[in-house]
């Protein structure tokens, strides 16, 4: 009988813990929307293997119990409608509690309304329009906005340039980019002899580029998507010959992407952008992010401002699970949000502005060079420290 009762505790016993372990054990569904097909896949694998990467390194800063679940969706390129039908799913079927990704601009528009009716955070972890974050009060980004890099390059030009071509993609993030050096510069003293928009989608860059070399300017800004496209308007750049007639290349950090330098060439040498982050930088962070990535991704490869962002945003995510102790709900994520700042991000101190829910970041002056007999975006000096986005400071109420 003794050996019964012993073995009916240790039984009691046992399922007890079981049901504690149940009981304090929870999974976080987070909804991704990212790119995974298409002609710019790679901007998706990219920021992917930022998400990952991070997950894996700081696993056990999470509560007790909890567990992450990412649900992945591809919206296939910039497609709203695709974006709004993969949220509505995550949203509704897939009762996902936060939402992250949204690569481009007027897929994060699409789905605002749905985040504002379910309460439901999202982190913006690339979008760069400026206008994004007013369109959901459950928006925050952690990425950049076009006018953080734009603008300080237009100041920085004025000071070297009289006469300036701008040639952007015809979409949200061109037309800040575009707005934002041109006011730059024309504040500066400059002049704008001329600009294009090019087509988002499967653009030629030889016939505008050959409209910027026949204005005849000191120097051409542009904006384009980071990834295969900055390559290709490099090339329509270098075989048209504009560097050897003078006209100096400029522009955001899209436009010499880290992961896209080894497919240049030595087309992009001596060009000068304006961005918040370099694979190049030897700031302590950055260098224990580069150490981290080629450990697990290999030598060959290497991680980009958008992977950067996909790291920054789950660092804002596992802030916000710590700070509720995994209890999520979407207005105490937004505060968790809002006071969110991180001294140590591979691209130097960040924050977000509680105003604007929006990143505040040093942007910093970089020229490609060669080191180690590789391209590489070598940071000069920091051309704007703790900089909040300059469209929603100019335009304050």
């Amino acid at each position: 009988m003794k050996s019964i009762r012993t073995l009916l505790t240790l039984l009691m016993a046992g399922a007890i813990g079981l049901f504690h372990a149940q009981a304090f054990a929870q999974t976080i569904k987070i909804g991704v929307i990212n790119t995974y097909s298409g002609p710019n896949a790679s901007l998706g694998d990219i920021m992917d293997k930022g998400m990952k990467l991070y997950m894996k390194q700081n696993e056990k800063r999470l509560p007790p119990g909890v567990k992450i679940e990412l649900v992945i969706r591809d919206d296939g390129g910039a497609n709203p409608d695709k974006a709004k039908q993969l949220a509505q799913e995550l949203i509704v079927r897939d009762k996902v509690q936060i939402l992250t990704g949204l690569i481009w601009t007027p897929n994060a528009a699409a789905i605002a309304p749905l985040a504002t009716e379910a309460k439901l955070p999202v982190v913006i972890m690339n979008a760069g329009t400026s206008s994004i974050t007013t369109m959901s009060p459950y928006f925050a980004r952690v990425s950049f906005t076009l006018w953080q890099s734009s603008f300080p390059t237009g100041t920085w030009a004025a000071k070297k340039y009289k006469r300036a071509y701008i040639a952007v993609s015809d979409f949200g993030p061109g037309i800040d980019a575009e707005n934002a050096f041109e006011k730059a510069f024309r504040d500066g003293g400059g002049e704008i002899v001329g600009k294009v928009r090019i087509p988002l989608a499967n653009p030629d860059f030889v016939p505008f580029i050959q409209r910027a070399k026949d204005a005849k300017p000191e120097v051409l800004f542009a904006f384009i998507p980071a990834g295969p496209q900055a390559t290709q308007i490099m090339k329509a750049y270098n075989d048209l010959g504009l560097a050897k007639s003078g006209v100096k290349f400029i522009g955001p950090g899209d436009l010499t992407p880290d992961d896209e330098l080894p497919n240049m060439g030595d087309a992009p040498l001596g060009v000068y952008t304006v961005h918040h982050y370099s694979a190049a930088s030897t700031r302590p962070a950055n260098k224990s992010f580069i150490a981290a990535w080629k450990k697990e991704y290999g030598e060959k490869s290497t991680p980009s401002f958008m992977s950067v962002g996909a790291w920054d945003g789950m660092d804002a995510i596992y802030q916000l699970i710590i700070d509720q102790k995994g209890k999520i709900d979407g207005d105490q994520s937004m505060i968790s949000l809002r006071g969110y700042k991180n001294a140590n991000s591979p691209r130097g101190p960040i924050s977000i502005d509680p105003l604007t829910r929006d990143i505040v970041q040093n942007e910093y002056l970089r020229e490609v060079r060669k080191v180690g007999g590789k391209l590489a975006n070598v940071e000069i000096e920091t051309v704007a420290t703790a900089i909040k986005d300059p469209w929603k400071e100019i335009n304050k109420k």
